[in-house]
């Protein structure tokens, strides 16, 4: 797993709600908990979804729309839009990332020339789209959420044969639930998915709270996504498994926190330890008075602090000889 720093992409997805106004306050948001990126989502809702297709249950509970179409027409981030959100980000200091859904929206968006481009994990078995976005020789990111190993390798290998290198792709592991279950997450999947695939490993993230994307950042996470809301009470599919912008800042807080923390592989003693080692550490000492010519036993030694003496490991090497002087009681031995 990588040793970097952890790019942290805060999921503004469909949260916008179809408002333009609202886009830009959540790439303010974004930028002001410190995210790596603002993440949107590009689509013509006529381009995804037929007429009849039905909401997933989560959607159920949080649209009144009938039917995905519906919903997904008050969603779309309009083709317009796209470069002012660019320019605002670009001024916030944060990155702007957004994932295509179907073919014509691929193609604006490499229109575009952004660094990196973001494969959904609805979108793992659309061939027509992976290899598109596959011969744009970018950075890619995927989620994996829904898919088998065996659809993964095959999406993977659409994109190399494309044009796209190991080197530039980024595979998440993936819970596709809003919310997620915690026991759904299996965060070790994403080691796997590194063993199986030698290619960088992530974690896009959909349960509630920030915690399990803390440990995936522990685990060597080296992108971490996370939906992104202004109010989880606002209206719509995805608010409900998104957190709100005091909690991402304190993911991102905790983020690096953790990367610090990960430090070297190497054990060996910091600078500070070394400062406290001979506080903490005990060496042998005079348990009683004991005079020149005493010899040493179990009777007349104990192990005490300060450790600045003779290590306590050493005691077999001094029990039988005799005392070179008179040692009070708790006086450091010398040999």
């Amino acid at each position: 797993m990588s040793g970097k720093k952890v790019i942290l992409i805060a999921e503004a997805g469909v949260n916008h709600n179809g408002d333009f106004s609202r886009a830009i306050e959540l790439i303010d948001a974004a930028a002001e908990s410190g995210a790596d990126y603002i993440k949107f989502q590009t689509f013509k809702a006529k381009n995804i979804a037929i007429n009849s297709a039905s909401l997933a249950a989560y959607q159920r509970q949080n649209v009144s729309e009938p039917n995905q179409q519906s919903m997904l027409e008050k969603l779309e981030l309009d083709y317009s839009w796209h470069q002012k959100l660019i320019d605002h980000a670009s001024l916030r200091s944060i990155k702007f990332m957004t994932s295509p859904f179907d073919l014509c929206s691929a193609k604006f968006v490499a229109s575009l020339d952004l660094e990196t481009i973001k494969i959904p994990s609805g979108e793992i078995t659309n061939l027509p789209l992976l290899r598109f976005l596959g011969g744009l020789n970018k950075k890619i990111i995927m989620s994996t959420g829904m898919a088998t190993v065996g659809e993964i390798d095959n999406a993977l290998r659409v994109l190399y044969v494309s044009g796209t290198s190991k080197e530039n792709i980024t595979v998440l592991h993936c819970t596709t639930d809003y919310p997620a279950h915690i026991r759904d997450v299996n965060l070790r999947a994403m080691k796997t998915l590194q063993l199986c695939f030698d290619v960088s490993v992530g974690y896009s993230d959909h349960t509630e709270g920030i915690a399990v994307a803390i440990a995936a950042a522990a685990l060597g996470a080296s992108v971490i996504e996370k939906h992104l809301t202004l109010d989880r009470n606002l209206p719509g599919p995805d608010h409900c498994a998104s957190i709100e912008p005091n909690d991402f800042a304190q993911l991102v807080k905790s983020v690096r926190q953790v990367e610090l923390a990960l430090g070297a592989a190497t054990k060996v003693p910091t600078k500070s330890e070394l400062d406290n080692r001979s506080v903490v550490r005990k060496s042998l000492v005079a348990k009683m008075d004991i005079n020149k010519g005493d010899v040493f036993t179990l009777k007349n030694l104990t192990v005490k602090r300060p450790g600045k003496g003779i290590s306590p490991m050493l005691i077999d090497e001094l029990l039988g000889k005799k005392a070179i002087k008179k040692f009070h009681k708790d006086d450091l031995i010398e040999w």
